[in-house]
Order: structure tokens, then C-alpha cells, then sequence
């Protein structure tokens, strides 16, 4: 079986020859590039379970388990808050109230998946008004990356709030100040995740929304993991110990994203050692797990906390042949260790890198087999990539 565990810093999968398979195509490739751009909309009734949707769901008394009742509240509000400040209560601000999204690319966002519309069909209609604007561009614009300014863009926009049944100037009156000029990298840890993940990768999509900001205020400095395959072949479970230092003072959390190659491959146990866990959402259209865990206190700038965890899996039907782990930043140091069942020994092992996502092994080298039948890998001055551990079973 074929998995991997997508973290802060971290993939693991189990067939390195297969290129970039470990991030499936999204519906529409080959020309339709953001046929599923609606990546923020939640389909977990049939995609996967989530541990904080089934707490709410038991306790319909706790805030936010009758959103919609709660619509009128918060327009009502914005009227109040209107008045008490003598400001004009714009279309974008009552839209802001009564959806919860208050900027250009959340109210973007929020009105695709309201009205259905996929952004290939955005722009055929656009296109049908004269406008052309291609779905890399609304992509672009529904993800913060740009935003409209040009001439036609700014005419865009208002025909997408025709489109998109929005009151007139809802759109246009929360666009910013013009962005400079010329071909920047994405700031922060976005960028550096795109840089290692590439385009459109099964952590962004997890992640919705939150990839933007995807555990900037923390960097590891530190990483222990542990993979243990079972007799049959396939992995049965890993855990994780991860030492990471605040960048900024106030961080009190952080994301994990575990991936799954084969579908067969379920989380059947989550168990954290250090640190809360807050929320536990298993997306089975993606076969990835995200975890949020908090800290249990706000750290101040460059103080360090230690976030350890276990998962356990279900019985896959492919074994898996290795494993990887992605970095964003530089660690001070990475072990790695895989453990195999006695009666099912590998026969042959090595360690390798990537330079990103899909990019073809490198700096390979045979590894030997321990006497706790187990292989390990210890780097120090982990440079930003994929690290990996390969492994073949005799005939």
C-alpha cells in the first residue's frame, strides 16, 4: 500500500516511482485546470468524517449549531453598528454580516458555492458578455493570490455580481489598493509550501481556505518519525514528534495534514501525547487527514513547544514500498525510522530526496537493515524538500 503523511513539514508516501501521482488530478484537468476550484465548500457527509462537526452535531446547544438562525442576528448587527458610527451601510458590509465573509476573495468564494457555478462556467459566461477572463485568473482571485484592477477586470467584477446575484458594487467595493507590478513569490508560508507542493496540491485542498495562512506563525526545528509496517506488508500505523519555535508571540496551534494513497487506508485511531488535539477531519474524497492541535498556551516569540501524535490505521490492499516527508524550512534535524515485521523483511532499502513534489529521486543511498529490524535516517541541516525512505520485498 502506498501512503503518505502530509504535515507542517512533512509527506509520506509509499511508490516514488510514480512521479506526482501522490496528488491526484482534480476533476477537469486537461484543459479545465479549475473545474473544482470550489475547494472551501464542505462535502463531508460523503468525503469523510470530521471529530469537531460530530461533537457539534451531539451538542446542537453549543454556538454555531443553527447558523442560519443567526443570519438575521448578524445583519441586524451591522445595521446597529452603523449607526452607533455614523458610516454608510454598504451593500459589501450588510453581505459581510450576513455571510461572515468580509473580504474580496471570501466573498468571491462564498457566492461560487452558493450559486453552484464552476469557474469554467464563470467564464463562458463572461466570455457570452464580451469579456474574456480565464479560469487561472478567477482562480487567482477566489485564492487572494490577485486581485481585479485593470479596465476589463474591474468590468468583470461587476458583471460577476450580475452573475452571481450579489447587490451592485458588493464585490467592487472591497477591492484593495493596487498591488505592484511584476512576478513576486507568494509571502510567507504559502509560498514556500507552493514552492515544495506545487499548484493545486492535496494539502491546499484539505486545507481550503486556511492554506493561505498555513502555520505561519510557527517553523519546526525538530522531527521524529516513526513508521511501522505490519506483517502483511502495509503500513499499520506512525507517530510523529515534532519541536517547533514560535516566529511571532501569540502562536498557539498548529495544522497537520496526513495523506493516504491507498482509499482502503482509514485513520482508525488518533492518540495525542503532547498538545490538545482540537480537531480531527478525515476527507475521504482526499484520503488525507487534517489535525489541528493546540499548544495548550501562547508561546512568545522563538519559544519552542514540543507537539507529539499517533495514528493508527486500517488494513490497506496495496503494501506500502515508502515513505516521505516534506519539509518547508530548514530543521536542525530529521530521524526518520521504519520498522518491519520479522516474518515480512525488506531486501533491499535506501534513502533519497526530491527537490519538490513529482520531481525525480535523488541523492540516493542503500541503507542497512537493524537488528531491531528496522531502518533509520538521520539528517542534519534538513534543507526545504521531500525526504524519503524506499524499500523492495524479494520475489
Amino acid at each position: 500500500m502506498s501512503r503518505r503523511a502530509d504535515s507542517d513539514e512533512t509527506r509520506a508516501t509509499a511508490r516514488p516511482d510514480r512521479g506526482d501521482g501522490d496528488r491526484p488530478d482534480p476533476p477537469g484537468r486537461g484543459g479545465r485546470p479549475d473545474r473544482d476550484d470550489r475547494d472551501d465548500r464542505d462535502d463531508r457527509d460523503d468525503r469523510g468524517w470530521t471529530a469537531a462537526a460530530a461533537d457539534a452535531a451531539a451538542r446542537p446547544d453549543q454556538p454555531g449549531a443553527d447558523a442560519a438562525s443567526a443570519e438575521p442576528v448578524r445583519t441586524e448587527e451591522a445595521h446597529i453598528i452603523a449607526a452607533r458610527t455614523g458610516r454608510a451601510l454598504t451593500t459589501s458590509a450588510l453581505h459581510a454580516a450576513a455571510t461572515g465573509a468580509d473580504t474580496f476573495p471570501a466573498v468571491l468564494r462564498e457566492a461560487l458555492g452558493r450559486r453552484g457555478l464552476s469557474l469554467e462556467r464563470v467564464s463562458e459566461r463572461l466570455k457570452a458578455r464580451g469579456i474574456t477572463i480565464s479560469q487561472a485568473t478567477l482562480s487567482s482571485w477566489q485564492r487572494g493570490r490577485s486581485q481585479p484592477e485593470r479596465a476589463r477586470s474591474l468590468r468583470a467584477v461587476d458583471v460577476l455580481e450580475e452573475i452571481l446575484d450579489l447587490p451592485a458594487g458588493t464585490l467592487r467595493s472591497l477591492l484593495g489598493p493596487r498591488r505592484p507590478r511584476g512576478r513576486t513569490t507568494p509571502p510567507g508560508a504559502e509560498g514556500a509550501a507552493l514552492q515544495i507542493l506545487g499548484e493545486d496540491s492535496v494539502v491546499e485542498k484539505a486545507l481550503g481556505a486556511r492554506f493561505r495562512h498555513f502555520n505561519q506563525e510557527t517553523s519546526s526545528l525538530m522531527v521524529h518519525d516513526i513508521v511501522r509496517i505490519g506483517e502483511s506488508g502495509t503500513m499499520s500505523g506512525f507517530s510523529t514528534t515534532n519541536v517547533l519555535r514560535a516566529g511571532r508571540a501569540g502562536a498557539d496551534r498548529a495544522l497537520f495534514v496526513l495523506s493516504f494513497d491507498d482509499e482502503a487506508a482509514e485513520p482508525v485511531d488518533i492518540r495525542v501525547t503532547c498538545g490538545r488535539l482540537a480537531e480531527a477531519t478525515y476527507l475521504k474524497g482526499l484520503k488525507s487527514l487534517v489535525l489541528e492541535i493546540h499548544f495548550g498556551r501562547k508561546l512568545a516569540k522563538l519559544d519552542t513547544t514540543v507537539v507529539s501524535y499517533a495514528v493508527e490505521v486500517s488494513p490497506s490492499l496495496t503494501p506500502a514500498t515508502h515513505y516521505e516527508r516534506w519539509s518547508r524550512t530548514n530543521l536542525h534535524e530529521y530521524l526518520q525510522q521504519v520498522y518491519f515485521h520479522p516474518g515480512t523483511l525488506p531486501v533491499d532499502c535506501h534513502r533519497y530526496v526530491r527537490e519538490k513534489v513529482g520531481a525525480p529521486p535523488r541523492a540516493q543511498r542503500r541503507i542497512p537493515l537493524g537488528a531491531a529490524h528496522d531502518v533509520h535516517v538521520l539528517t542534519s541541516r534538513c534543507k526545504p524538500g521531500v525526504h524519503g525512505v524506499a524499500w523492495e520485498y524479494g520475489p
